[in-house]
């Protein structure tokens, strides 16, 4: 999840960089809510909970996620994220990190975009999803599955009109991110100041 000015969670509103279907060619920003409603769901109050996650290789045929990623692919602007590491495989016990780029610039992960209307007042609600994809070198270590990182050189593809681009949900090159230990005050929403960053030691 995203760690810029805030430690980000699901249900949350944030700006994400989409395709400008007035402008050939140009990307704008909208507000989207973090937990994808798909756009045929009927009912407000759904047993389901919105997806916060997209697996690369069944998004393009889920009935869930398939019309927001032919059509609606989207970007997010993030400093980097956190993943939780299953120290004994039960659930039980997870050690927090933090992954960014080597070099501090910003990176931008792919997402899917929907456009739900509410039955009941006709509000239209923007709602995105995390992709996933399998881990690269440095992310296997702690996870097996990591977010889909696009190379600058990729963006205008992952949000123009192609249907299925799955060459770009890739593993992003290990070499230049880098991770390190954080302290599990991570995990509250209530603890939103910039030392949740610090490194801990081993």
């Amino acid at each position: 999840m995203p760690f810029r000015a805030t430690t980000a969670r699901p249900s949350l509103t944030y700006p994400i960089i989409v395709q400008d279907d007035a402008v050939k060619g140009s990307a704008m920003f909208v507000s989207a809510k973090w937990g994808l409603i798909p756009s045929w769901q009927k009912e407000a109050g759904s047993r389901r909970p919105p997806s916060i996650n997209a697996r690369s290789g069944t998004n393009a045929t889920s009935g869930m996620f398939k019309r927001a990623y032919a059509s609606r692919r989207c970007l997010i602007p993030i400093d980097g994220y956190f993943e939780w590491r299953d120290i004994h495989g039960t659930g039980k016990d997870k050690q927090p990190y933090a992954i960014a780029m080597k070099d501090g610039s910003p990176l931008r992960a792919g997402r899917h975009l929907d456009i739900w209307r509410n039955p009941a007042t006709g509000e239209l609600v923007q709602t995105f999803c995390v992709v996933t994809c399998p881990p690269n070198e440095l992310m296997a270590t702690i996870h097996d599955r990591m977010p889909v990182i696009l190379a600058p050189s990729d963006y205008a593809r992952w949000i123009g009109p192609e249907l299925d681009p799955a060459d770009l949900m890739k593993p992003f090159p290990s070499d230049r991110m880098t991770m390190w230990k954080i302290g599990r005050k991570v995990g509250s929403p209530r603890n939103d100041t910039p030392d949740i960053l610090d490194p801990i030691e081993d």
